[in-house]
């Protein structure tokens, strides 16, 4: 990957102890890209790749350490977000983003509310709190088509559907919205950006190697912002990496495995 090694992204996430998603994923990601990553854990989980069995929010006042400290020494240049876990933790996150001082970092969220083995990751209070307090601080959002029904209130049943929704939250808060389409029969991503609809055509991969997709993809996307891309051109490279990075993929555990984040260097380290 064409990476910027002077660029420092941090990843506001919970901990997946399986590797496949979350803080352990998106480092991965960073580093594929050339991207110097840190990271705040958000909350801990109990999972594997057979699915989330618990999860437990970390201390609020932690997690506000925690950013603080990493950005006296190291403020980054973008912020991905993903699971929070709860409304505190929204609070802190929403606190630090208001509080950046200098040159505003690009931030990137993927709203994670319910695990795709359909244990909730994030609380109706938080989830009201990312909607009315986040949200507005965000350059991208990244939901697959669940995650913007929940955000927008909206049925989102057809690509028309989508689309409406998809422009309803873009206008509201002046973002770009990606809609992630892995989920669904036809996995096209949707990028409305500048007031634009741009379709992402997409390939089923027959794989097991699927779990953190949309981590991967939200941090893949960071990074190519953080290269200086335009959000359309982001998105498709990052498609375009996680596509790779599942077809890639050796088999771990006996369900939805980890994806194979680091095939750029190691298809280099090959060669």
């Amino acid at each position: 990957m064409d990476g910027r090694a002077d660029r420092t992204a941090l990843t506001i996430a919970g901990f997946d102890p399986s590797s496949g998603a979350g803080i352990t994923a998106d480092l991965q990601v960073f580093a594929a890209h050339g991207v110097f990553g840190i990271s705040a854990i958000s909350a801990l989980t109990v999972q594997s790749t057979l699915g989330v069995r618990k999860i437990q929010p970390v201390d609020a006042v932690l997690l506000h350490e925690t950013l603080e400290t990493l950005h006296e020494d190291l403020p980054p240049d973008g912020i991905k977000i993903g699971m929070l876990g709860g409304a505190e933790q929204v609070a802190e996150v929403v606190r630090y983003l208001g509080g950046c001082e200098g040159k505003r970092p690009v931030v990137v969220l993927d709203p994670v509310i319910r695990s795709s083995s359909g244990a909730p990751l994030l609380d109706a209070d938080g989830l009201q709190q990312l909607r009315e307090e986040l949200l507005p601080l965000v350059d991208v959002v990244t939901p697959n088509v669940g995650e913007l029904a929940l955000l927008t209130d909206s049925p989102c049943d057809d690509d028309t559907s989508i689309q409406s929704a998809a422009e309803q939250l873009a206008l509201q808060f002046g973002c770009v919205v990606v809609v992630t389409g892995g989920d669904r029969e036809k996995p096209d991503d949707f990028v409305f950006a500048d007031g634009v609809w741009t379709r992402l055509s997409g390939q089923h991969i027959v794989t097991r190697a699927t779990h953190g997709t949309g981590c991967a993809f939200s941090s893949s996307m960071l990074c190519h912002l953080l290269q200086g891309l335009p959000a359309v051109d982001a998105a498709r490279e990052a498609k375009a990496f996680v596509t790779e990075a599942m077809r890639s993929a050796t088999p771990h555990g006996s369900g939805r495995g980890p994806m194979n984040l680091l095939w750029p260097i190691l298809r280099h380290s090959v060669r």
